[in-house]
């Protein structure tokens, strides 16, 4: 790769990285385009009264995207950073490489799981009868952490997609949690310390943050009918495939972490996928599947729950 190449790939990194573990003190606004509009776009830096910049999206997301005002940038909710999930489920790890985790299916695979924070993912799938497998989205997480707390992100199943209603639901112990449909609206537990979840747009978009353990951004989006037939999913009008692009920021993960995505960060991995591919892919399925959302079974597991004694971080 040529060096200016490299300089332009790390400069759109840090971008990413800054905006996400800044979206929660309302440093970057949503840029939405209405189909058939001109990509152009007035965002207002709201950030120590700073002035406003003209920005449009990059091509390619160009429907949608996050402005970084004080800079005048901007970039897509799934630039290649570490900790972020997208589409056919492609991950980018902690040791920076990118590659796909296919799974299965109506199955559920852990994708982080250490000592007190077990995290799996719901898979949802489609299959075009011409091709031998299984075109799998991430549709659910199920965080779990400390005392056996449990904190479910999913997207909502709907026939047609609709930009102006909320899909994303999020619920913990069972318990819907309800945040206002507005930019920055934020709801804090007070029954779990240091547990909030922030809109970082109206709808469809969030980041669930637990104060010294992780940040996720979650983006409720379907596969589109062009999607569908550049990548030939066989998207049917019974099921727009709701799914959810992932943002993950671990901030006390230990040696042992391991899982799908946790694995990579830690300081002895060494990747057997062959990044040089035009799809590099992740194998080994069988060993990061569990038997539910919320079960900390995969043969991988590194999950002990926390004792009373130890709580502290996780409860008031």
């Amino acid at each position: 790769m040529a060096a200016a190449a490299k300089r332009q790939l790390v400069c759109w990194c840090l971008v990413a990285a800054v905006a996400v573990a800044s979206a929660q003190q309302g440093r970057f606004t949503t840029v939405n385009f209405p189909k058939f509009e001109k990509r152009r776009y007035q965002a207002t830096c709201t950030e120590n009264k700073g002035p406003s910049c003209y920005v449009g999206c990059p091509k390619q997301c160009p429907d949608k995207c996050l402005a970084m005002c004080k800079y005048c940038l901007t970039f897509c909710m799934c630039d290649l950073f570490p900790g972020t999930s997208c589409g056919d489920p492609r991950f980018t790890g902690g040791d920076g490489n990118t590659f796909y985790f296919h799974g299965e299916r109506d199955r559920n695979f852990c994708i982080v799981s250490d000592t007190n924070l077990h995290i799996n993912a719901h898979f949802i799938g489609n299959r075009n009868p011409g091709t031998k497998r299984d075109f799998t989205w991430v549709q659910a997480l199920g965080v779990t952490f400390g005392d056996g707390h449990r904190l479910y992100i999913g997207a909502r199943k709907a026939a047609e997609w609709d930009e102006e209603e909320d899909h994303v639901q999020i619920t913990l112990n069972g318990e819907p949690i309800e945040v206002e449909a507005a930019k920055n609206a934020r709801w804090v537990s007070n029954t779990v310390w240091g547990l909030s979840v922030t809109r970082i747009d109206t709808v469809n978009t969030i980041v669930v943050e637990l104060d010294g353990v992780f940040s996720i951004s979650a983006n409720a989006v379907p596969v589109t009918d062009e999607d569908s037939r550049i990548h030939s999913y066989g998207k049917t009008r019974k099921d727009s495939l709701m799914h959810l692009d992932l943002g993950f920021k671990f901030h006390a993960l230990t040696k042992s972490v391991d899982g799908v995505l946790g694995q990579t960060y830690r300081s002895d991995y060494v990747s057997k996928v062959n990044v040089t591919a035009k799809m590099p892919i992740m194998g080994g399925a069988p060993k990061y599947l569990s038997t539910g959302l919320f079960s900390t079974d995969c043969a991988v597991s590194q999950f002990h729950r926390s004792s009373p004694a130890t709580m502290e971080t996780f409860t008031s």
